[in-house]
């Protein structure tokens, strides 16, 4: 599986201790060094030639870190031996394996219309997901953290798709899907599964099934906001038994991750968190980007760094770029973590602002 396919489609260590204490870390972020990172889908075509050369100038760009679609060792090896931290980033909550549909179809989310991703993937084929309501869900990703965090060679954990699957999509994607999502519809809300149900008429005394206008029912929000939250929770756990860091890919700002995904990033226990502030996806000029740091950095009270997410092909030039991420950098981000083609040019231009 390759990162987000249909969000491509649409338009064309450095982190220190494993678990920060959020107590005291407000002062630490202001004190530490910038941290950039990139997002990559490594492939074995590479030679170990070009990866040096490739990692030796991601370095000398300022890029502190990568974080790694799959486990391929020599990136890893040759990446640390360049002075760069070497992540895993795993899919999280969007397992559409195989062996895993085939063996647990429960495990799967169920919509408001009665509809099992297992079967009804949304949107796209692979969008299959997990119910974070299950024990046995949690139990399983524990067992697939741990697979990556014991790996002398893996730094560090980076979550994906930690979340449900979009209710609303960016409006820049509702041209391609032929749709319009001004209102939540039945059949990209989640997750209505018997687990759910249960637990939630256990909790508030009713059917979530009963609500007659449910995208208005701030319990059932909280309910699903807290299954996500408790999974994270236990998987930064983890992270720090190996003593390892642990960081996530979220959507953009508290408000549109709670909104949208209902991700509630800010009461997470992180060492630190890459929002994908992909301005282009929210038909917002460059200028949003500092916007949405701020308000990351409002809601968390400095418990973690912001390293700001930018999706290179939303920038039409290079100094729109260097604007970006300054922007970025301006309102409090502790660095960036860059998608898309990393080329020379765009090493020079964070060359041109780095710290």
């Amino acid at each position: 599986m390759k990162k987000r396919d249909f969000i491509k489609a649409s338009v064309l260590a450095g982190l220190g201790a494993a678990i920060p204490n959020t107590k005291s870390f407000g002062n630490e972020i202001k004190k530490e060094k910038i941290k950039n990172w990139v997002w990559i889908n490594p492939g074995e075509e590479e030679s170990e030639n070009e990866l040096n050369q490739k990692y030796k100038s991601f370095r000398a760009a300022g890029i502190s870190g990568i974080f790694f679609e799959e486990d391929i060792e020599k990136h890893f090896i040759i990446a640390k031996n360049n002075g760069l931290e070497t992540h895993r980033w795993i899919w999280t909550l969007n397992r559409g394996e195989k062996e895993l549909l085939e063996a647990h179809p429960e495990w799967y989310t169920v919509s408001r219309e009665g509809k099992s991703c297992a079967d009804h993937p949304p949107y796209v084929n692979y969008y299959r997901w997990l119910c974070p309501s299950r024990p046995e869900v949690h139990d399983y990703l524990e067992q697939q953290a741990r697979k990556v965090l014991e790996k002398d060679y893996v730094d560090g954990l980076h979550l994906d798709y930690v979340r449900y699957c979009d209710v609303i999509l960016p409006v820049n994607l509702w041209d391609k899907y032929n749709i319009v999502q001004t209102v939540e519809l039945p059949e990209y809300d989640f997750c209505y599964c018997d687990v759910c149900r249960s637990k939630f008429k256990e909790l508030k005394g009713y059917d979530p099934m009963d609500i007659e206008y449910p995208s208005q029912s701030p319990s059932f929000r909280n309910f699903r906001y807290d299954n996500v939250s408790r999974l994270v929770n236990r998987l930064s756990e983890v992270a720090a038994s190996y003593k390892k860091p642990i960081t996530a890919a979220v959507f953009p700002t508290p408000e549109i991750a709670r909104r949208i995904v209902r991700q509630d990033w800010t009461n997470w226990n992180l060492s630190g968190v890459c929002p994908m502030i992909y301005h282009g996806f929210y038909k917002e000029d460059v200028s949003w980007i500092g916007e949405a740091v701020r308000e990351g950095m409002r809601w968390l009270c400095g418990k973690f760094p912001i390293y700001a997410g930018l999706f290179l092909p939303d920038f039409k030039s290079n100094e729109e770029l260097k604007q970006g991420i300054e922007n970025a950098m301006k309102n409090g981000a502790s660095g960036i973590s860059l998608f898309g083609n990393v080329n020379d040019e765009v090493l020079e231009v964070l060359k041109s602002v780095k710290s």
